[in-house]
């Protein structure tokens, strides 16, 4: 079977590098995959989408004058009318996820104490004081916030 850029084939993965997969094609040929066309969402890790010998579809997107395959598996479910490609590991679990990165936990979000009325209800002069209105308890309660922490807005200089 020749391969012809546009084919969508089966293959198997063979190696895996920081910035891309191997495929074996089912003609025999090799190709690469490129990190950024394994899924249509950022991929940081790819062993976290990918492993070796995994069964894959891909789509083949170029051939070099060297005879080099460029694959694209994100591809194959644009061909296929908008199916999304669902990979499953062998052991079907993901990577176990590190529980705690060294990052603190977010800080108390300010959520706001009124419901908004749609814009399209307000003029613009009302949305602009509800703006002011929520920005300035906003920076009152980051204030009020900062004090505690810092005790309590009294200088440790003493009095003067």
């Amino acid at each position: 079977m020749q391969s012809e850029v546009g084919a969508i084939l089966e293959g198997k993965v063979t190696g895996l590098t920081d910035f891309g997969a191997f495929i074996e094609l089912e003609n025999g040929s090799t190709g690469m995959v490129h990190i950024s066309e394994v899924a249509s969402a950022y991929v940081k890790n790819i062993r976290d989408h990918l492993e070796l010998n995994q069964q894959v579809k891909v789509k083949i997107l170029s051939i070099d004058e060297n005879g080099r395959i460029n694959l694209s598996i994100k591809k194959v479910d644009e061909s296929e009318g908008g199916e999304k490609v669902q990979f499953r590991r062998a052991d079907s679990q993901r990577p176990a996820q590190r529980q705690n990165s060294g990052r603190r936990s977010p800080a108390n979000v300010w959520q706001g104490s009124k419901p908004q009325p749609s814009s399209s209800d307000q003029s613009f002069e009302e949305m602009m004081a509800r703006f002011k209105q929520v920005s300035d308890e906003k920076i009152t309660d980051l204030k009020r916030s900062s004090e505690s922490r810092h005790g309590g807005g009294y200088s440790r200089r003493g009095a003067k």
